[in-house]
């Protein structure tokens, strides 16, 4: 029986969402913080999209946001010059590391102990988390600013990306292991750890590279231009969404497109699935960032899987919630000004 993609809606940011990244899972669930023009992340449950916190205290846009394996930790970006380090519990700012440059993307090894930054300035910088006083250690050799720096290996390399090309580093010494030049600009970069898997995009090309090599493994091409992507944990699936304000979805072995539908009212900037596979999230122009279910009509989170009487209807996923159902559920942060009122019973 046909089933209808249902997403749920979640509000509360006032400008473009930029960058999207979910925790490992946790006791707790998992989590999922939101990097906006609007100069203030957010922190969601992940399953449901429910709002939990706004991180106040950038002067400028966001443009990236991640959180650590388990989500006691988030960083961010910004267009003020600064990578900013929070508790994710409680909601406070730990520290601040100050940049020459607008900062573009920020990520914490598995330990949480060091934190990787790239930015306009075209340097990856790492710094120590637990010596916040020390300067950073610096790597050079990007030619334009650096879009995307992501650790990989366990840890031991380093991945980033600047307007036309993608390199691989060495921790330990510092230096380029190889890279790779593309013809167009490239905009976006995922790892994936199991697999050692590299997801690149430029242009309508969504492209797969050995994370190790840098050697191509596979690529698709899209009907639009694609500004982000990501793979199924499963490598089953692989989602991708970009300026005709559609979302894909592809056989990640066959290539096949699955699904295709519109998915904001405005292009889509960001795309990541989440670590337990069950849903991927997308962030828009148009200030909104939504879930969707992988598999359409699974009773997850939110969504219940409602079968008419009449099975000459069209069955549909319904979203539910204590004494209600709902198609579309719109999640707004009814305190967007407030950092975490209480610490998250979730995470308490």
């Amino acid at each position: 029986m046909a089933m209808r993609q249902t997403p749920l809606t979640c509000s509360g940011h006032t400008r473009p969402v930029v960058d999207l990244a979910f925790s490992g899972i946790t006791p707790y669930g998992y989590f999922l913080i939101s990097a906006c023009k609007d100069g203030k992340p957010m922190l969601r449950q992940g399953d449901t999209g429910d709002w939990i916190g706004t991180f106040l205290g950038h002067k400028g846009a966001v443009w990236g946001a991640t959180l650590n394996k388990d989500a006691t930790k988030a960083a961010t970006a910004a267009a003020d010059f600064t990578a900013k380090v929070w508790d994710a519990v409680s909601g406070d700012e730990l520290m601040t590391l100050a940049h020459k440059h607008i900062v573009k993307t920020v990520d914490f090894t598995q330990d949480s102990n060091y934190l990787l930054t790239g930015g306009q300035d075209k340097l990856l910088r790492i710094y120590d988390l637990n010596k916040p006083e020390a300067e950073p250690k610096e790597i050079s050799g990007h030619t334009s600013g650096i879009k995307k720096a992501l650790w990989c290996s366990e840890d031991k390399q380093i991945l980033s990306a600047d307007d036309k090309t993608v390199r691989l580093w060495d921790h330990a010494t510092m230096t380029e292991v190889k890279s790779l030049n593309f013809n167009m600009s490239v905009s976006s970069m995922e790892y994936i750890p199991e697999g050692e898997i590299l997801v690149i995009t430029y242009g309508r090309s969504i492209a797969f590279h050995s994370a190790v090599s840098l050697d191509p493994i596979k690529s698709f091409e899209a009907p639009a231009t694609i500004n982000s992507a990501s793979l199924h944990p499963e490598k089953e699936f692989l989602v991708a969404g970009g300026e005709d304000f559609k979302l894909y979805k592809y056989d990640y072995n066959s290539g096949e497109e699955l699904e295709s539908y519109k998915g904001h009212f405005g292009p889509i900037h960001c795309v990541r699935f989440s670590p337990d596979g069950e849903l991927y999230a997308s962030g828009s122009e148009d200030g909104t960032l939504r879930l969707w279910q992988t598999v359409v009509g699974k009773t997850y989170g939110l969504w219940k899987c409602v079968l008419p009487e009449d099975s000459g209807e069209l069955a549909k996923p319904k979203i539910g919630f204590p004494e209600t159902t709902e198609e579309e559920l719109e999640i707004a942060s009814e305190n967007s000004d407030c950092i975490f009122p209480s610490a998250p019973d979730v995470k308490a």
